[in-house]
């Protein structure tokens, strides 16, 4: 019984170090950290490798701070600054830290200069949207993408860091429920979307 006991702890120990080690380390050999893998609007989503891998910081020439290379936050504050021409007044944080909680569906989220809308939200999702994702037992931090496209009852999105076996875009199907109106993006980590004001 003993003898058992250390081979599960010793299996525990062993798959808890691997776990760790794959945050870190780039275990997908057909791609390298910094490569190029997918683009939105001419603006580039590079591969991490290792979800917890971290690289320097991105700064723009202004000084503003884009994030970590080459996290999921990094891309999406890369891509409202270039794209959308938006800088938030408060540019740090983790990426479940985007999504202000104690706002009504709809509010204005005066840290990232953005209505939120929460999920199910009146607001349809649209297209350059910021969605917010949940942190789990695995990543503490959360995850954010953007909105690639909205086709009848799917949305496409892109990310940044989705993890080194993971596709830079995912489809999710949009529900819509006329009880109340609301739309929903079936996905349990989705709390919610941002989007820059008119």
């Amino acid at each position: 019984m003993r003898n058992k006991v250390l081979v599960f702890l010793g299996i525990a120990t062993l798959i808890t170090i691997l776990f760790f080690l794959s945050k870190r380390v780039n275990l997908n050999p057909y791609y390298e950290v910094g490569q190029k893998i997918d683009s939105l609007n001419g603006v580039i989503v590079y591969y991490n490798g290792g979800v917890g891998n971290v690289s320097e910081r991105n700064l723009s020439e202004d000084g503003y701070n884009i994030g970590l290379k080459y996290q999921c936050v990094e891309f999406v504050k890369r891509y409202y600054y270039q794209k959308l021409n938006h800088k938030m007044p408060d540019s740090y944080g983790h990426a479940k830290d985007f999504f202000e909680l104690g706002l009504d569906d709809g509010d204005f989220n005066k840290k990232r200069s953005l209505l939120q809308y929460s999920n199910p939200s009146k607001s349809k999702p649209r297209k350059d949207d910021l969605i917010v994702y949940s942190k789990t037992v695995f990543n503490q931090y959360g995850h954010v993408s953007i909105v690639s496209e909205v086709v009848g009852e799917k949305v496409e999105i892109i990310q940044q860091n989705p993890g080194p076996f993971s596709n830079s875009r995912e489809i999710y199907d949009l529900i819509y429920t006329e009880d109340d109106g609301k739309w929903k993006i079936k996905n349990d980590r989705i709390i919610g979307w941002l989007r820059k004001p008119n």
